[in-house]
């Protein structure tokens, strides 16, 4: 056997070194080189948002109108027809929203502008009986959607600050309070600025300008997030966060409840409060602008801020003064 192999095996290595030799018109096949995909160009940083100056509003027209006659047309009679206004707030930031544990309303600076609002579409409620407010508890990533969901809220009181980039998307009343944001710290910190905590983690509300602050004035921290304030201080109490940033009005009701935490005097931004309101009623954020100016002449701005924030933030002379000028 291995005899008459060997003949067919000597025969079909010379065919094969014929094939591999011979000058036929062969072209060598050629591998195409391997494309690489093409990378996309990367984005052009995106142009800051120029909106003019953040805080001017849209400019009050006319008289206030009278509690009850809300004129026809108007978001303002929409809300007198239902019966009641309605609001996304928070229920835990101390001083400014926050359930009293005694009696289960949600009460606060942010509230009483709230119920001003509603007092001057319903008129005020005899003594002992609530405003004709419906309150919705919403976290801090949802004030801006809340006011364009399927079920929207008229308005927002959660300690929203007015930018350029939000008013992209939602109108915005007068500025009602001008916060700052300031880091709070374990009460043996040595801290004195937020630049003392490189390399510490520190929590800041989700969907807020207190984690972007945080991360530019100091890259060095490690930012962690919560969607509520009380989030950020249950992080900070299981030790979890070093420390928390935010507003000083949030992080002032923080440190009253936990002995073991103090605030850094150290402010590195201005907060200026608005309420935040749907663009789709330009003349309910124009009545809301005349409630604004109207408390703050008669004293009730001054009473709310006393008893709610004074205690743990200062007297104030004055409030702030609004800026007018937006085209609608």
């Amino acid at each position: 056997m291995k005899k008459l192999l060997a003949p067919v095996a000597a025969s079909l290595a010379i065919l094969l070194t014929a094939t591999a030799c011979g000058s036929g018109n062969y072209e060598a096949t050629q591998v195409p080189p391997k494309v690489q995909p093409k990378q996309p160009t990367p984005a052009a940083p995106a142009a800051p948002v120029n909106c003019g100056n953040p805080l001017a509003s849209y400019a009050p027209e006319g008289t206030m109108p009278q509690p009850n006659v809300m004129p026809a047309g108007t978001f303002m009679a929409t809300i007198k027809a239902r019966g009641r206004l309605i609001a996304g707030v928070s229920a835990d930031s101390l001083h400014l929203g926050s359930r009293n544990p005694i009696t289960g309303q949600i009460e606060g600076f942010d509230i009483d502008m709230i119920n001003a609002v509603a007092d001057a579409i319903f008129g005020k409620p005899a003594p002992g009986k609530p405003h004709a407010v419906e309150l919705r508890v919403i976290s801090s990533p949802q004030r801006i959607p809340s006011l364009d969901s399927a079920k929207p809220v008229d308005i927002v009181a959660r300690n929203m600050t007015i930018n350029c980039d939000r008013w992209k998307t939602i109108a915005f009343s007068a500025e009602y309070y001008r916060s700052g944001q300031k880091t709070l710290v374990p009460l043996d910190s040595t801290a004195t600025k937020v630049e003392d905590l490189n390399g510490k983690t520190v929590c800041a509300p989700a969907g807020s300008t207190s984690l972007d602050n945080l991360k530019k004035q100091n890259p060095q921290v490690v930012p962690i997030t919560a969607d509520t304030d009380t989030g950020c201080l249950v992080l900070f109490q299981q030790g979890k966060a070093y420390g928390i940033s935010g507003d000083d009005t949030v992080l002032a009701g923080d440190a009253a409840q936990d002995p073991y935490a103090k605030v850094l005097p150290q402010r590195f931004s201005d907060e200026p409060y608005g309420l935040g309101i749907s663009k789709k009623h330009p003349e309910f954020v124009q009545f809301v602008n005349q409630v604004l100016e109207q408390i703050k002449t008669d004293g009730t701005w001054m009473t709310s801020y006393n008893k709610w924030l004074a205690p743990d933030l200062g007297k104030l002379s004055s409030p702030p003064s609004a800026v007018y000028g937006r085209a609608q």
